[in-house]
């Protein structure tokens, strides 16, 4: 299958393809390898004009595996894939954006792809790094502004949105107003993030540019019952970018040799998860029943506070009753003693009358 002509792009009536999944780092690598590619994801994700961009070398990490751990994924899989794990796929460009007011800034920008949620601190480690390095711009070296964009194949917890930006912004606390401008040494400092979580993409929605993107990330429609290496697309769109994407896509699935390749990431993320997963799910909800118990536990030590608390604040009650009680039988015996007091003293007079 080829991608339409140019004569044919005024047909309105959706084209289904045969397209790898660019879920896989070994498809996304080769997305970010073609430079048009690159500079329309860019864009569409940042929202932003990006002049130009100049792609670092890739890095993948793996989570380390022990000797043992090692020696039972070889009996599963074939040598030349038997060390990969659940991988961190990083990818860093140097861009250069036209901003707003027609000026021209160079910002480094990092993807980083991920499978696994327990990689938050290799995240933060990575980026750590990232401002450590400085790069030489019109021969100056300096700390350039990180903008971070995060690709992820498993949902966040009460995030529904599948592609969301955390931005930042100046505020003025003593005025108690945004400040427009931009320090240097700020920006160096800070960046913004935007996440895509591929689990939440749908295909219902292809009115703007960023839909028409993150359509083609969707996570279903696969070609394989059981295999997400291929899925079928929809090209809903005309979009020459879009267009380009999916010609790349569908070439990658129909070379025997790139479709083995992308096959191998699969399987070994499967085993992968078979070997870790399964342990890691289990430790995950072995921690959350026992989060609950505790939270059951303080619910029940709480509740009894309470009981013993209104218990003393009844026996407090009741003492100062018993209290005021006893004064008041004390006032009471002090005016019979005095009533007594004036009885005799009145049988005295009578008495003395006699």
């Amino acid at each position: 299958m080829k991608i339409m002509d140019t004569q044919k792009q005024n047909d309105t009536v959706p084209k289904s393809y045969i397209i790898a999944n660019p879920i896989y780092d070994t498809v996304f690598k080769r997305l970010m390898e073609n430079e048009r590619i690159a500079k329309f994801f860019l864009s569409t994700i940042l929202g932003k004009q990006v002049v130009s961009v100049e792609v670092r070398p890739q890095e993948f990490t793996y989570k380390n595996e022990t000797k043992q751990t090692k020696a039972k994924a070889k009996e599963k899989v074939e040598q030349d894939y038997s060390n990969i794990g659940y991988s961190i796929y990083r990818i860093d460009f140097m861009a250069t954006i036209k901003t707003k007011t027609g000026n021209y800034r160079k910002i480094l920008i990092e993807v980083q792809k991920s499978w696994d949620e327990d990689d938050l601190m290799r995240f933060r480690n990575y980026l750590g790094e990232q401002y450590k390095r400085k790069e030489i711009v019109d021969g100056k070296e300096i700390a350039l502004p990180i903008t971070t964009i995060y690709i992820l194949g498993f949902p966040l917890a009460d995030i529904e949105t599948a592609c969301l930006r955390v931005k930042r912004y100046y505020e003025d606390m003593i005025e108690g107003k945004k400040i427009e401008a931009k320090s240097p040494f700020i920006e160096s400092l800070t960046h913004d993030s935007y996440v895509i979580q591929a689990t939440r993409i749908t295909d219902k929605r292809y009115k703007r540019k960023l839909d028409k993107l993150l359509s083609l990330f969707e996570q279903n429609h696969f070609f394989v019952a059981g295999s997400e290496v291929s899925k079928h697309y929809q090209l809903q769109s005309h979009d020459d970018d879009i267009q380009l994407i999916t010609s790349v896509l569908h070439d990658m699935i129909a070379n025997q040799k790139e479709r083995e390749e992308i096959e191998k990431e699969a399987e070994a993320l499967r085993i992968i998860d078979d070997l870790f997963g399964k342990k890691n799910r289990e430790q995950k909800q072995m921690l959350e029943e026992n989060a609950k118990t505790l939270e059951e536990k303080d619910k029940v030590i709480e509740e009894k506070n309470k009981a013993i608390e209104e218990k003393n604040k009844t026996i407090e009650e009741r003492n100062k009753a018993i209290e005021e009680n006893a004064k008041a039988l004390g006032e009471i015996k002090k005016i019979i003693e005095e009533q007594a007091k004036q009885i005799e003293e009145l049988k005295h007079i009578l008495g003395s009358k006699k």
